[in-house]
């Protein structure tokens, strides 16, 4: 099994994960490897300091100061160290229950595998399309620090600033 979602009564939007690597597996927590940039450009986004590497209350309390939600869009996999490109026997986590907990009107996927997983195994469930965002993780070298903000900040903004679409 996967880790808990990170979700609250206020969580608006939700940021998907494929599955945990194994130096998150070796944290506890999501993003744990410690090249990820995952904590440093959400803590940049949000204005917050990034909380320290094994301050796994603190990036919960992160998430859920901003209205998000955080998940992994599988429960169970067969994968080779890292590599989403090795994912086989997917067991997808069921998004019914979190959006049972959590009024999630947007969706967020870090990376290819998060978007591609989502769309075969949690929208049609939610209904809801996801968003593609560059992956955070250390392999996606081609994405600087900066180039990640700005794809992200564009597609996270209104819902970190509470100014997001309720037309949908």
């Amino acid at each position: 099994m996967s880790f808990e979602p990170v979700c609250g009564p206020g969580s608006r939007a939700l940021i998907l994960g494929s599955w945990p690597s194994p130096k998150s597996w070796q944290a506890g927590f999501y993003y744990g490897h410690p090249a990820n940039r995952f904590w440093p450009l959400l803590a940049g986004l949000t204005g917050e300091a990034v909380p320290a590497h094994d301050d796994i209350e603190g990036k919960k309390a992160l998430i859920l100061r901003h209205g998000l939600a955080l998940w992994d869009v599988l429960a169970d996999c067969t994968i080779e160290g890292a590599s989403d490109a090795s994912i086989r026997d997917a067991v997808p986590e069921d998004i019914g229950l979190l959006l049972a907990r959590a009024p999630i009107r947007a969706v967020f996927c870090n990376g290819a595998a998060a978007h591609r997983l989502y769309a075969k195994y949690m929208q049609p469930v939610s209904g809801i399309e996801a968003v593609r965002l560059p992956s955070t993780s250390p392999a996606n070298a081609a994405w600087s620090m900066e180039k990640l903000r700005r794809a992200w900040g564009a597609a996270l903004g209104p819902w970190l600033r509470g100014e997001e679409n309720t037309e949908k």
